[in-house]
């Protein structure tokens, strides 16, 4: 699997990766990617923005995906947006061969209804929509990823999420990822080898506080955040991950 990577950032031995969430790609990590003070690597999640699309999509395939992109024996820790804090936690368990020494994830959905669930099946096998230009594109990604409003349509986020096929415009990531839900939270928390601290913004409609203590005791809220509080509040978010991973 080559996944298309970023990476940068100076530190020590030890890296960042972090991990986008669900429709998006590496790009939303721009906003926080001078503040971090730490060597870093961003990766697009198969089916996602830059990287190839494949048959099959799940926790434990981005997860292999990303342990690929490391060293033997490199330790890391692990920064993951709404699903890429559940492939965080699946890297944590050491099933992939990877050191990880802290999971910090934010905007994690713990909690699926069964209506939730069959709407993102059926989302997965809508056929891929395609628009006359960009511009359509651009605002439909926008839209679906929670994004309208944050980042202007000019940006790079916005730019590499969609894609141009048969002479018109798609959104880049394949339909089909959105067959994965009602991830197994509890169960890869109960299989974590190493310590996890849990995050969201206040204004989040994925998660609450609530659903955060069932794993994290001292789960953080970022005030007057919704779910992208990496665009929103990065910052904040920063300080955050900073005071985490003392």
């Amino acid at each position: 699997m080559n996944l298309w990577k970023r990476e940068g950032g100076e530190g020590g031995a030890r890296r960042l990766v972090l991990i986008h969430g669900l429709g998006a790609n590496a790009d939303v990590w721009l906003p926080l990617q001078d503040k971090l003070h730490a060597r870093w690597l961003a990766p697009d999640l198969r089916g996602h923005g830059r990287s190839p699309h494949r048959r099959h999509y799940g926790f434990a395939s981005y997860a292999s995906d990303v342990a690929e992109l490391l060293e033997q024996d490199e330790e890391i820790d692990v920064v993951g947006h709404s699903l890429g804090g559940v492939v965080g936690m699946a890297l944590g368990t050491g099933w992939f061969g990877v050191k990880v020494r802290r999971v910090l994830a934010f905007g994690v959905k713990t909690q699926w209804t069964a209506d939730e669930i069959a709407r993102s099946r059926a989302l997965a096998n809508n056929p891929v929509k395609l628009f006359d230009t960009r511009e359509q594109a651009v605002e439909r990604y926008l839209k679906v990823s929670g994004l309208s409003g944050l980042v202007p349509p000019s940006s790079e986020v916005a730019k590499n999420g969609v894609s141009e096929s048969e002479n018109k415009w798609r959104l880049a990531a394949d339909p089909f990822i959105n067959a994965i839900a009602d991830l197994p939270v509890a169960r890869l928390v109960g299989a974590m080898q190493c310590p996890l601290r849990m995050a969201a913004g206040s204004e989040d409609p994925m998660t609450t506080a609530s659903d955060m203590a069932l794993f994290d005791s001292a789960a953080g809220i970022i005030e007057g955040a919704g779910h992208n509080v990496h665009v929103e509040k990065p910052v904040d978010l920063c300080r955050w991950i900073q005071q985490s991973l003392i």
